[in-house]
């Protein structure tokens, strides 16, 4: 089969590689009918080291399952699929906590002889616990906002409900990418009175004010901070959803969040110490957030995806086929596309 390999920084080539087989009773084969390259993607992009044995990329895949192990539950070949970022047995303590990232029978896609989801098929581990069927066709309009689900609107919702987003919250949203704006469609659906989108980039902004943003700020510091400040009657918010994962943002969330209110930081950070000493304290500023643990929130979230309710798809600006993934990441990396979608 075809599948995305990247060789270090700036070297992503679409390669023969073999065919996913059942390497355990748990397993599942799943032929691919949609995938994306997500905004993590860009840091190996941006710095892996050279390598000659290469990465497997990609970890958002739904597609029709191909085959099944002996002791997969609940699926059989034929069904349309979808995954979340990464895999888990879906019944462990830490699964039952609704932390499914930290399974101690899961993992990540494109690591320890797992496929990534940039290619024509995907070996899926624990496939019963991980796999989520869809009511759907594989030629369905519905299918690019099901895609979001696999992680993107998952981790713009898992910043939202621990931030505690509900009716009556008054939200910032800092960053304007894919997750960004997904952040601002989770907190509009979960109910807050005030979504303030943080951006630079009007193309993308607009979109989130179709979202739901109900303000946007081009710009972010000190100066965008006393913006929020002054829409929430010199207070600040009483939630920071942070984005990006820069130190700049973080140090705007900062700066934006009113005292005793929350910060979700779900952007992959770019550092390893933050602002967070006296001043913090003092404040009584939560900061919580993390790795998105998406198969805990598919379930809630299907049903409003499947009705329409929401239509987080929009955020693919760019559709390519397998081929064209090296000029995907480009275009990402460039800022030329807010995120891609693969149609192998």
């Amino acid at each position: 089969m075809r599948a995305t390999i990247m060789y270090g920084a700036g070297d992503v080539r679409v390669e023969n590689v073999p065919d996913p087989v059942i390497k355990a009773p748990t397993d599942a084969v799943v032929r691919v009918v949609r995938a994306a390259i997500c905004g993590s993607d860009l840091h190996p992009y941006r710095s892996m080291p050279a390598t000659d044995t290469g990465r497997a990329m990609g970890h958002e895949f739904l597609g029709i399952v191909e085959d099944i192990g002996t002791e997969v539950t609940g699926f059989k070949r034929g069904d349309l699929v979808l995954s979340p970022f990464t895999y888990a047995d879906n019944t462990c303590y830490w699964c039952n906590q609704g932390l499914h990232t930290s399974c101690p029978n899961g993992g990540r896609y494109g690591f320890a002889g797992v496929d990534g989801g940039q290619g024509e098929a995907v070996r899926v581990p624990q496939a019963s616990g991980t796999l989520v069927k869809l009511p759907a066709r594989a030629d369905s309009a519905l299918l690019d906002s099901l895609m979001t689900l696999t992680d993107v609107f998952c981790t713009g919702h898992h910043a939202a409900a621990t931030a505690h987003v509900a009716p009556g919250t008054r939200v910032a949203v800092v960053g304007d990418g894919a997750v960004g704006l997904c952040a601002v469609l989770a907190a509009k659906r979960l109910g807050a009175e005030q979504v303030i989108l943080m951006g630079r980039h009007t193309d993308r902004t607009d979109l989130g004010s179709d979202f739901g943003a109900t303000n946007v700020i081009l710009t972010t510091g000190e100066e965008g901070a006393a913006e929020v400040r002054k829409l929430t009657d010199g207070r600040g918010a009483d939630a920071v959803l942070e984005c990006v994962g820069s130190m700049q943002t973080l140090t705007t969330s900062f700066a934006a969040v009113r005292d005793g209110g929350v910060i979700s930081r779900v952007g992959v950070p770019s550092y390893t110490d933050g602002p967070i000493g006296m001043d913090m304290i003092m404040r009584n500023i939560t900061l919580t957030g993390g790795v998105d643990p998406a198969r805990h929130y598919i379930d809630e979230i299907l049903p409003d995806v499947l009705d329409g309710t929401i239509e987080p798809g929009r955020v693919f600006d760019l559709t390519l086929d397998l081929d064209a993934v090296p000029d995907g990441y480009r275009a990402m990396a460039d800022r030329e596309a807010l995120k891609v979608l693969i149609t192998p």
